[in-house]
């Protein structure tokens, strides 16, 4: 293999140890570091020795979020990441990663003047050293690239850009990265590649994931052709436009034409159901991907995951088939060839239109909620609006059928992975998941959020300190109200502004879903499943985990107030922070 300079080691100090843990939430906790050396070294030690119970990791400029399995087993990794040693050196000789690079970006001699380099400086010191991959965050296949030396440290932008081209080449305080698609952001843009960071066609997605070394290769003009190595070869992977395949145009919003899993409106499909109408938005989930973070990627899945559980159970299927999750009502579809379905989630009306007969009339039956019920080829079942709650799980027996990405076949609204939303004129075909011979017997729902207020048990947030006391008991006393801007990635909240303590901005770090991140103008966003995966506003509480799929169920316009949880709520893990 290629080697332009050393690997990045931790060097060994007296201080390498985690300076303290925080709950977030009641199954994960936040290991705070001095610095990204020591949060390299942890997230290789947690990689090659998982402890207990560990789910997931993922590394951020100051912290690792460790994710578990149990409030039980967050306790205990709580307190065994205080105990681990640091000091050892830990080598991160990860892959080569070569990426030709146009250096010509808008931002370039701005960093030039900042830096005191020039334009030309910029350039020699940008490609002139081996950069780290240290951690993923705010998209898929975006790598916080840690160099050699400080010389390119700049700050963000004052005023971030509303879209950067897929491919810019940037930098933010110590770090650089490459946009892997088009995106907002508040970088320096210094350059351009064509080099493909996350594409889902390769065996591992991401170009330059955490642990990757890469060089950026300046080129003059546009990036040209270059053979790939051979298989087995020892030279570096080198990213030319054999990745890109000529740079694919943007996809249309809502759909991400590299996960490719949209299936065509006139295949033809044997056995499933045809999207007549999908009302406001319908989209395929099971219960998401996990263990994935790593990559940027969120675990996604159904919001209301006991109600995705009981419509499986329903038809026979596996507790983790995919179905159809549909907003407000409005979904319509009609079967091909005979199909057993279930509908469960926000209480609403279910007709059944027959297909025509011999002359041409239809006839109508109602079917009950949580309940399965056949739907004949050529029948059509409409979804009212819902009486109360906001979402609905239909599970056709069998499973919906489309092929999965990184192991899950939902629909990721916030990066674009998984199948596109639902179309009219579209077919879904039925799987062979069910594991059951026969059906289940009709289920009691529970009670759905409706025009009352909705109370969500939290727990302190792991920037809980970032507020007074004043600001706790204003966020748990008033109601707030879900804004028309809420979905999938978040809902955003109305309601008198919360005021910080601190100013000044917080290094982005690991979040989850149920948590409520402040932004500056104290107005609380709870992130949902599609959440990105690091975030960079303190978060002042979350939603205790057995309450996420309730606060899923919250229309727009709902009421929610919030009520801090007694220290014994699902065995939480403890609220304060844990220092050495």
């Amino acid at each position: 293999m290629e080697t332009a300079g050393e690997p990045l080691k931790v060097q060994e100090a007296a201080a390498h140890k985690v300076r303290s843990v925080r709950a977030v939430g009641t199954r994960a906790v936040l290991a705070e570091l001095s610095g990204t050396q020591d949060v390299l070294a942890l997230q290789a030690l947690l990689r090659e020795k998982p402890l207990p119970g560990q789910q997931d990791v993922l590394a951020a400029a100051e912290t690792v979020l460790v994710t578990a399995d149990s409030p039980a087993s967050a306790r205990r990794i709580a307190a065994r990441l205080l105990q681990l040693d640091l000091t050892a050196p830990v080598q991160l000789d990860g892959e080569l990663v070569v990426i030709d690079t146009v250096y010509d970006g808008e931002d370039l001699a701005e960093v030039g003047r900042l830096t005191g380099l020039g334009v030309e400086g910029v350039i020699a010191a940008h490609s002139g050293q081996v950069w780290t991959v240290a951690f993923a965050g705010f998209a898929p296949g975006f790598g916080y690239m840690v160099g050699e030396n400080q010389q390119l440290e700049v700050p963000r932008r004052s005023s971030p850009r509303t879209a950067v081209p897929a491919g810019s080449v940037a930098l933010a305080g110590n770090y650089s990265a490459v946009y892997p698609r088009r995106s907002p952001g508040g970088w320096q843009l210094i350059g351009r590649t064509n080099a493909r960071m996350w594409d889902l066609d390769r065996e591992q997605p991401a170009l330059a994931a955490p642990g990757h070394r890469v060089q950026f290769r300046q080129v003059r003009d546009e990036v040209t052709l270059a053979a790939e190595p051979a298989e087995g070869s020892a030279a570096p992977a080198v990213a030319t436009s054999a990745e890109s395949a000529g740079s694919t145009p943007e996809p249309a919003a809502g759909q991400d034409t590299a996960a490719g899993q949209d299936i065509p409106l006139g295949q033809d499909i044997a056995s499933g159901l045809r999207i007549v109408a999908p009302g406001l938005q319908s989209l395929v989930e099971d219960l998401g991907r996990h263990g994935h973070s790593g990559l940027g990627v969120s675990a996604a899945g159904a919001l209301d995951r006991a109600s995705l559980r009981r419509a499986n159970r329903l038809v026979g299927n596996a507790p983790s088939a995919a179905v159809i999750e549909t907003v407000a009502g409005g979904l319509k579809i009609r079967a091909v060839g005979d199909q057993v379905l279930a509908v469960t989630g926000a209480p609403s009306d279910l007709d059944i239109e027959s297909a025509p007969d011999s002359s041409g009339g239809t006839w109508h039956r109602a079917v009950p909620m949580a309940a399965p019920f056949a739907l004949l080829a050529g029948e059509t079942l409409r979804v009212g609006a819902p009486q109360s709650g906001f979402r609905s799980y239909l599970a056709v027996r069998g499973g919906v059928n489309v092929a999965p990405v990184l192991g899950s076949r939902s629909t990721d609204t916030m990066s674009g992975i998984g199948p596109a939303p639902l179309a009219a004129g579209q077919l879904v075909a039925a799987g062979a998941e069910a594991e059951s011979g026969v059906v289940g017997a009709p289920e009691l729902q529970p009670d759905y959020p409706g025009t009352g207020v909705t109370v969500l048990d939290v727990v302190p947030g792991p920037r809980a300190d970032w507020f007074d006391q004043a600001a706790l008991d204003s966020f748990a006393a008033q109601e707030w109200e879900v804004g028309t801007q809420s979905n999938r990635v978040g809902m955003r909240l109305a309601g008198t502004p919360l005021q910080r303590t601190r100013q000044g901005e917080l290094p982005s770090e690991g979040t989850v879903a149920g948590a409520l991140q402040v932004p500056p103008e104290g107005l609380p966003v709870l992130f949902l499943a599609d959440h990105p995966i690091t975030g960079g506003y303190p978060v002042i509480a979350v939603v205790v985990d057995s309450q996420l799929d309730l606060a899923a169920q919250v229309p727009i316009g709902g009421r929610i107030r919030f009520r801090w949880a007694e220290a014994a709520t699902e065995n939480a893990a403890p609220d304060e922070e844990v220092s050495n």
